[in-house]
């Protein structure tokens, strides 16, 4: 029993100890930041931000962070304070803050008078206030804070040593209560230089008339703008937003004193830097919340300035770095391109010479690729003349006898048309029949010779709006006598609604006829013998020509290779007619395919955009 009863013992100590020690390692701190303005206005959004991240990044503990806001510019009367206490006290009575941040004077006050009702039990570290704010306040144990040292007199100084030859000072202040209360300072440390300077103290003129009155300052003038969040009209302004109007519209410099302006028109100055507060007030939170707080003094004033300047403002106003303060900072600085990137532009500049070099060869072969590309061009166009002779000669029977035909007529018809002419009474009505009809005939041979001169005369490369009907009729006229000869029977359909191509119609007209001549030959020994040519519009409003046969057909381990140089299956063939057909399309931006007919023979089929299709 003795040694259960010490067993028990152990473990049950072990296990308080282990529910005890637990909170420190995964207890969420609850933290409230009270502003006594909108947190949104830029100087306290640059504090809270510090602020936060310091709380966030430096704690053991998990921080959840409350954001409540006064507004006291725009709601500033003891009704709201008092509604406000007891909106805060119900809203966070189920909730244990375990430190209370007060930022800027009113939320100090409010916590002083109301803290022990709102956020009973619960340490207060405040921040954003200077020690004139604080008067001689006794503070309650439980109350620390870090204070602004709000200084005027060194921006004044550094700007006179900037500008030696002033002679009067222009300070740009607002009207509300807080802002009036740091003019009051500001006039303290610029007491010490009214022996030197004409101070004139601009804070009851509307903005509009403030800006005016800016525009038109004499020589040897100075700005320092402290900060205007109302206007002498009672009109209501983002701080900032206004600096950045009085430093466009002024026409002497403009400091001030705070580093959120820095980079909205300021010159520059030794200013407060709202920034590095927020980081300290979150180091005073911290120690408040691990319980080592007792280590420094209640309360304490750090310095957090910094000597801050805008090189843009620097170089508007003709100001040299060299005759700023040591230790100054310039932001915004517009380097040189050769002062940052002076590796990348020895680079840069290496590879352009190098690319030069590479360019100017490259053109050198391009003239000779060039060269190349005339010659070859000229060739094919010499080659393609030569496909049109063979053709030529391959129909010359037919086309001789198309023409012998016609003029066989007209001489026999002639020859009569002379014995009646002669007779002892002339039968010159029936003499005008006959050479009515010779007419006719002459007409005849020469549409013949028309159509085999536009078949086989030399190719001009000029490109025309073309109509593939009229086309594939004048191959179909030139044929039609080896149609007949070879009892083949002939079905054209095509479409009336057919839009026309922009082509050559010398090369057109050589594609169709030697896909035409093609299926003839193909067909040579097959029964029936029947030659299909179909023109249609496609659904992109292009064209479609399809040149079928009943012939011998093509292997289909040839399909993909006939419209090869060189390829054929003729035994007298080149094997270049289908390959220029392929070419000739292709240059006119089209496209030309085959496959096999049914149950036999083979389909031709090409494609062309229509005049002002886009391809």
């Amino acid at each position: 029993m003795k040694l259960g009863t010490a067993l028990l013992v152990v473990c049950t100590a072990l296990m308080v100890w282990i529910v005890t020690a637990l909170p420190a390692y995964s207890a969420t701190r609850h933290v409230v930041l009270l502003f006594g303005e909108r947190p949104e206005l830029p100087a306290l959004a640059v504090l809270q931000a510090d602020l936060v991240r310091t709380l966030s990044s430096n704690s053991t503990d998990s921080v959840e962070i409350y954001n409540e806001s006064m507004d006291l510019s725009r709601f500033g009367s003891n009704n709201y304070q008092l509604f406000l206490r007891d909106v805060l006290q119900r809203k966070y009575a189920d909730k244990k803050i375990d430190v209370a941040i007060a930022i800027y004077p009113a939320s100090i006050e409010f916590l002083l008078n109301y803290g022990s009702v709102v956020f009973p039990g619960t340490p207060i570290v405040f921040c954003a206030i200077d020690k004139t704010e604080l008067g001689n306040r006794v503070l309650p144990a439980h109350v620390r804070g870090i204070l602004l040292k709000r200084e005027f007199a060194p921006t004044v100084e550094i700007a006179l040593s900037l500008h030696p030859k002033t002679e009067r000072a222009v300070v740009v202040a607002g009207t509300s209560d807080f802002y009036k209360r740091l003019l009051e300072l500001a006039r303290i440390d610029f007491g010490f230089y009214e022996s030197r300077l004409d101070f004139q103290y601009l804070t009851t003129l509307p903005l509009q008339d403030l800006l005016t009155e800016l525009s038109r300052l004499p020589p040897r003038t100075l700005v320092f703008y402290t900060t205007v969040f109302r206007d002498g009209a009672g009109e209501t302004f983002v701080p900032r937003e206004v600096v950045e109007r009085v430093s466009a519209a002024a026409n002497a410099p403009t400091y001030g004193f705070f580093d959120q302006f820095v980079g909205r028109g300021l010159v520059g100055g030794n200013v407060n830097s709202l920034s590095a507060h927020g980081v300290e007030a979150g180091k005073l939170a911290l120690e408040v919340l691990s319980g080592t707080e007792a280590s420094r003094p209640q309360v304490a004033e750090v310095p957090t300035n910094k000597i801050l300047f805008d090189w843009r403002q620097l170089q508007r106003w003709g100001i040299t770095e060299s005759k700023l303060p040591a230790g100054s900072e310039i932001r915004f600085r517009e380097t040189s391109a050769w002062e940052l990137y002076k590796l990348q532009i020895l680079a840069i500049t290496a590879a352009i010479f190098a690319q030069a070099t590479l360019i100017a060869w490259l053109l050198l072969e391009r003239q000779y690729r060039h060269r190349a590309e005339r010659r070859a061009r000229e060739t094919f166009a010499e080659l393609t003349h030569v496909n049109r002779m063979a053709t030529a000669g391959e129909l010359s029977a037919a086309i001789a006898h198309e023409i012998r035909q016609p003029i066989t007529g007209m001489v026999t018809m002639a020859n009569a048309a002379l014995r009646w002419l002669s007779r002892d009474k002339p039968e010159i009505g029936r003499a005008r029949d006959v050479l009515n009809k010779v007419v006719a005939a002459g007409h005849q041979a020469s549409d013949v010779i028309t159509n085999v001169h536009g078949l086989f005369g030399k190719d001009t490369q000029e490109k025309t709006s073309t109509d593939l009907n009229k086309l594939i009729q004048s191959v179909l006229s030139v044929v039609s006598v080896d149609l007949r000869k070879h009892n083949i029977e002939t079905q054209a359909n095509l479409s009336d609604q057919l839009p026309p191509v922009v082509g050559n119609e010398v090369q057109l007209q050589q594609v169709i006829l030697n896909l035409v001549m093609n299926a003839i030959e193909s067909m040579d020994s097959a029964e029936p013998r029947v030659l299909s040519v179909k023109s249609e519009t496609t659904e992109h409003n292009g064209v479609h020509v399809s040149i079928a046969d009943t012939g011998k057909g093509i292997d289909i381990a040839d399909l993909n290779r006939v419209f090869k140089p060189m390829f054929t299956t003729k035994a007298r063939g080149m094997g270049m007619g289908l390959a220029i057909c392929k070419s000739i399309i292709e240059s006119h931006h089209g496209r030309i395919w085959v496959t096999a007919g049914a149950p036999r023979g083979s389909i031709f089929q090409f494609e062309l955009p229509a005049n002002g299709t886009k391809h």
